[in-house]
């Protein structure tokens, strides 16, 4: 049974907006937020400020539809809180303490429980599934990213690993560990496999979480794209590759994300309680 709509909806967006944008803006116009930052790192960061601010605009218009009585905008609005949580575990762990440190902490904790508020809220909803096609390219499309970035990690942390001696990617960004291979090789692409094959099984857990992973995926990628740019305008080599890798991600975590959540429903299909 469909759950009514809730000003709730609204307040989180409201409330989740102010630390973000406030982080992203700050990040992009102070150069002392990132002061204590490998140049690396910086141009990362900044474009993942841009990144969030595209994520601020997505959660507030998914979710306006959300709070409207839409399911798939609810859908995007909790990919686009998945996202957020991913992006400020980053910054309150892996940036040097500055000003913004409490910030951080708030809007991580902030997208964090709103992303479990809304979890059991939507899976409650009685909606119907997509249709096949747009079933099998989410499907397909969320394992490929997942196994993609898997071999692209394991290529760089395995030959680390066995020399003894640290990624370049680490050494670049002056850190210890990078927390996008810890996040990513634990969490994340799993995640996008398990997804992307219960969504080809027509698990309901699967046809639950493909839609949200494959938004993370737009927002996620849109910010990588955006620091290779950053990168690139200020004459690092070699960015073009992983740019065009990334932006192809990006339009194809996009077509699958649109075919998947804007497809008609089946008609006659009801959700399966199946996990």
């Amino acid at each position: 049974m469909r759950t009514a709509p809730s000003k709730v909806i609204v307040v989180w967006s409201l409330a989740i907006t102010v630390p973000v944008t406030l982080a992203s803006v700050l990040g992009l116009a102070d150069p002392d937020v990132y002061g204590e930052e490998t140049r690396n790192w910086a141009t990362q960061a900044k474009g993942q400020d841009l990144g969030n601010l595209l994520a601020v605009v997505t959660l507030l218009c998914s979710g306006y539809g959300y709070h409207r009585g839409s399911h798939r905008a609810g859908l995007i609005w909790l990919g686009t809180l998945f996202y957020l949580v991913y992006a400020y575990v980053i910054y309150s762990m892996a940036v040097h303490f500055n000003e913004l440190f409490l910030v951080y902490v708030a809007a991580l904790g902030l997208s964090s429980y709103a992303a479990m508020w809304s979890v059991g809220r939507l899976r409650a909803d009685d909606q119907h599934f997509p249709q096949p096609s747009a079933r099998r390219i989410a499907g397909y499309t969320s394992i490929a990213i997942g196994v993609l970035f898997e071999l692209l990690w394991l290529s760089e942390l395995i030959p680390a690993t066995l020399s003894g001696e640290a990624p370049q990617s680490v050494i670049d960004a002056g850190l210890w560990v990078n927390p996008v291979h810890v996040i990513d090789l634990s969490v994340l692409l799993p995640a996008l496999i398990i997804a992307g094959y219960l969504t080809l099984q027509g698990r309901a857990s699967g046809l639950f979480f493909v839609g949200p992973l494959l938004v993370f995926s737009v927002l996620m990628g849109a910010s990588i794209v955006a620091a290779m740019i950053l990168m690139t305008v200020e004459g690092a080599e070699n960015t073009l590759p992983p740019l065009v890798m990334v932006s192809l991600i990006v339009l194809a975590s996009l077509f699958a994300a649109w075919r998947y959540l804007m497809s008609p429903a089946d008609e006659g299909v009801s959700r399966k309680r199946q996990t």
